[in-house]
């Protein structure tokens, strides 16, 4: 049994998406953060800030480095982040190394806990990001073929849920459609310069490194294959506009979901395969998909507001806020996995539309 929906052992399979669910795995996580510990000690040996031998072993000891989970999940639960409990480990495995006592001196030199934390967040939502856009690209591409098949014929155009006039398929796919291309546009945009690497030190300032934590930062957003920009740890716009953008994608999503629920609710325009089984009236296929659409976009519409509150940092640092985030983000980019998921299996579905 499983709190969350997406996670469960059944509802999974209506709302859930596992490529998506993949990036917010333990094993995601742990690996992102070892990536941040790894381009960090490599960034410092190029800036000439700790002993390039140094960085050598921390790199050889994170390939092979298997934490100790339930001291983590204790360590989270005393101290509110998991780092300082990660850290501790890497810096036992990078000692039991040959000669490696000098070197785990300096594993995490010049970092605090929310730069692992939350650069490995934005490493995992870079690669959603361009899976999204994967998703959308060919989503445009089902609806010109539903289009190329079915856009000359007829549909009953409803205004206010009342009927209106003819309208063609065209017309409608229009409006599926063209959101879509628009969300995709900005999650392209987003991409260049909306994954920012967070490297701020203790209270923004990197005040360890000196005249070279400049360089240091840049390097380390190049070994991350992240934009480099200053540290950012209580300027929350970036992940705020990112989850807006998943509300747009899902709430678009729910739009061609109620429209196809409405199609099939009045019969005789929309033909469709796939399930939809009702356990008492055999004779129904009832409009999962399209349900579902619209509830994962009415989902994401109501998480956005918590990311707007999260954007009330005080200060240098907000455990509050900060916490909100980890409880709405991942929710927000699984819903939206899931109904790029679903919408993507409902276009394919499409057997005939409208009157020919």
């Amino acid at each position: 049994m499983s709190v969350s929906a997406f996670e469960h052992p059944f509802l999974s399979g209506l709302v859930g998406d596992e490529e998506t669910g993949r990036l917010f795995s333990v094993k995601a996580e742990i690996d992102a953060m070892l990536a941040f510990e790894t381009g960090l000690a490599k960034a410092e040996a190029g800036c000439g800030i700790i002993p390039p031998d140094a960085a050598e072993r921390i790199s050889a000891a994170l390939r092979t480095f298997v934490p100790d989970m339930p001291g983590l999940r204790k360590s989270a639960g005393r101290d509110g982040v998991v780092v300082a409990e990660l850290v501790r480990q890497l810096r036992e495995a990078v000692g039991a190394q040959p000669g490696g006592a000098e070197a785990a001196k300096h594993v995490h030199f010049g970092a605090t806990s929310q730069d692992v934390i939350d650069t490995a967040l934005v490493i995992r939502l870079k690669h959603a990001c361009t899976l999204f856009i994967e998703r959308l690209s060919a989503l445009e591409k089902a609806f010109e073929e539903i289009d190329r098949q079915f856009g000359r014929r007829a549909l009953m155009g409803h205004t206010r849920m009342q009927a209106a006039i003819q309208i063609s398929v065209s017309d409608r796919i229009r409006a599926w459609k063209e959101p879509l291309t628009r969300h995709r546009q900005r999650l392209d945009v987003f991409s260049e310069t909306g994954f920012a690497v967070q490297f701020g030190g203790a209270a923004g300032t990197l005040e360890k490194l000196g005249e070279k934590a400049a360089a240091v930062r840049k390097a380390l957003a190049w070994e991350l294959f992240l934009t480099d920009a200053p540290q950012w740890q209580s300027q929350r716009d970036r992940l705020a506009e990112f989850a807006n953008i998943l509300s747009l994608i899902s709430g678009s999503l729910g739009k061609l979901g109620q429209d196809v629920a409405l199609l099939a609710e009045m019969g005789g325009e929309m033909e469709l395969a796939g399930g939809g089984g009702s356990s008492a009236m055999a004779h129904k296929q009832n409009p999962v998909a399209a349900e579902v659409l619209v509830s994962l976009a009415r989902f994401n519409a109501v998480q956005l507001s918590g990311m707007q509150h999260s954007m009330v940092h005080e200060q240098e640092r907000s455990g509050a806020a900060w916490t909100l985030e980890w409880l709405i983000m991942p929710s927000m980019v699984m819903a939206t996995g899931a109904a790029l998921r679903l919408a993507g299996e409902l276009a394919g579905n499409v057997r005939s539309l409208g009157k020919g």
